[in-house]
């Protein structure tokens, strides 16, 4: 049975998303900015705040909600981040439940709206989001925007 957690509640694993997300989002030199990330989102009742989907103990795949995950548009938070799905895993709805966990996580803490950006379109449309516009990610790449009513 997949059970979503806090990545507080199962540290052991912080190497593992740390290097997922280097591998799927970073370059050579940025893994230690991914620790750090990791790092910092491993506090209970603060944001960021990073979960993991396990199996009997083994990872499957991760997910952040964020203050702030694309630096020219601080003005939207918080944000579904680095959603990650370790590769012998996709195709099974696991990218789904990890949005839904942090849908409902958000809702709870009294969000009105939660934000996403990816490179990729007509992914997340599928589960709800809404297509706001485009904005830039450092360096000036291109990606678009999605909003999440809650």
């Amino acid at each position: 049975m997949v059970k979503i957690v806090p990545l507080y509640q199962a540290s052991q694993h912080a190497e593992q998303v740390t290097d997922w997300l280097w591998q799927a989002f970073g370059s050579a030199e940025s893994r230690d900015f991914f620790a750090a990330i990791v790092a910092n989102s491993q506090r209970e009742g603060e944001m960021p705040l990073t979960f993991i989907a396990l199996e009997d103990e083994k990872p499957l795949g991760t997910v952040g909600l964020w203050r702030c995950d694309l630096i020219s548009r601080q003005d939207l938070w918080p944000w579904l981040a680095a959603l990650y799905i370790d590769e012998g895993q996709r195709g099974k709805g696991l990218g789904e439940r990890l949005q839904r966990h942090v849908v409902d996580y958000a809702r709870g803490l009294g969000f009105e709206s939660l934000f996403l950006y990816s490179t990729c379109k007509a992914y997340y449309e599928r589960f709800g989001w809404q297509y706001i516009g485009d904005g830039l990610d450092y360096p000036a790449q291109p990606v678009h925007l999605y909003r999440f009513m809650l």
